[in-house]
């Protein structure tokens, strides 16, 4: 590991004033440390910003809730009104990592995990996340856990939060500070610029944070839905998802009214899954119709050679998640 120097920030102005140079700004570290140790990333300062006033969760009026950036995983899952109002949060949350990772990892270091792959974190081979224009060797080489949808040829890594799927389906909002004041923007979407982006022919960059911006927050609306959040992995524990699902889905007289779908281990960013939620309004709440629009969002997937199991995976736990959801809260028509 290289040498470099470290500074607690007082406050937001303070953090974005020392974010000069090649900085970085350190939360928890649970991934910014191990990246350092193993020379892919080398800041030359670490701006702590652990001691900032965003170690809280609050209420909304309205039913939602506003998640400061410094919150720990750990608290933020055990929260009453997360685990009472926002089920598939919790969940998430728990499905990732390590208890003691999670005591450590903060809601803002979640969601700037890298996004990567082996290669990505092996120094002895070419990346073009790590260093742009050497080539993707995962696309011929070791790709099974990687992308089957909005990869491009330059790269094909996948995002490895859980909690971001989940946000991504409950339409979360980023607060960000930069040197202007603050900008609030969504963590995926089809309208205004979002905070993660696709690879294109880009990879090194994973989101649309510019140089020295800090997110203090995040956002999130009522949900009036039942939901709940799936992740199929290769072991128990300490894995990252093949593919994972957050679902949440309102149903009226046998009839979808509403869903909230998003993919996790399928694509450089947690996956919205806008076709399907379009196919899925105002259909039968039935096997069939799930499946169907499943089908109907997948067919945008372009599985490479050792990952075309992941379309399947990915259909199957979509339909299972939906079929649960449906089964256990049961139907909101009249006289239920």
């Amino acid at each position: 590991m290289r040498p470099f120097t470290y500074e607690r920030a007082a406050s937001a102005q303070d953090a974005l004033a020392s974010h000069t140079g090649n900085a970085s700004y350190l939360g928890g570290g649970t991934n910014l440390v191990d990246l350092m140790r193993l020379g892919v990333a080398e800041p030359e300062r670490l701006v702590d910003v652990t001691r900032l006033p965003y170690d809280t969760v609050e209420e909304e009026p309205d039913g939602g809730l506003a998640i400061g950036a410094a919150v720990r995983n750990s608290d933020l899952a055990a929260h009453d009104a997360v685990r009472r109002r926002f089920p598939m949060l919790a969940q998430a949350v728990l499905a990732g990592a390590s208890g003691q990772i999670r005591n450590m990892a903060t809601v803002g270091g979640n969601l700037l995990q890298r996004t990567r792959c082996p290669y990505f974190q092996d120094v002895t081979k070419p990346c073009n996340k790590r260093s742009p224009g050497t080539g993707c060797p995962a696309i011929e080489g070791d790709h099974s856990n990687l992308a089957i949808l909005g990869h491009s040829h330059d790269c094909v890594a996948t995002h490895p939060s859980d909690m971001a799927v989940a946000l991504a389906a409950l339409d979360a909002r980023v607060r960000i500070r930069n040197g202007e004041g603050q900008r609030v923007v969504p963590l995926v979407g089809r309208g205004p610029e979002p905070l993660y982006r696709l690879p294109g022919n880009e990879p090194d960059r994973d989101t649309t944070l510019e140089p020295g911006e800090l997110i203090t927050g995040v956002e999130v609306s009522p949900l009036d839905m039942p939901s709940r959040y799936r992740k199929v992995r290769e072991r128990a524990s300490f894995a990252f998802a093949l593919v994972s699902v957050a679902a949440a889905l309102d149903v009226v007289d046998g009839t979808v009214q509403e869903s909230r779908v998003a993919l996790g281990g399928v694509a450089h960013q947690p996956w919205r899954a806008w076709r399907m939620e379009d196919r899925l309004r105002g259909a039968p709440a039935t096997e069939e119709a799930f499946i169907r629009a499943a089908e109907a969002e997948l067919e945008a997937a372009k599985p490479l050679r050792d990952n075309t199991y992941k379309v399947r995976l990915a259909r199957n736990l979509i339909v299972r998640t939906l079929m649960e959801i449906t089964e256990l809260a049961g139907d909101r028509g009249e006289g239920r």
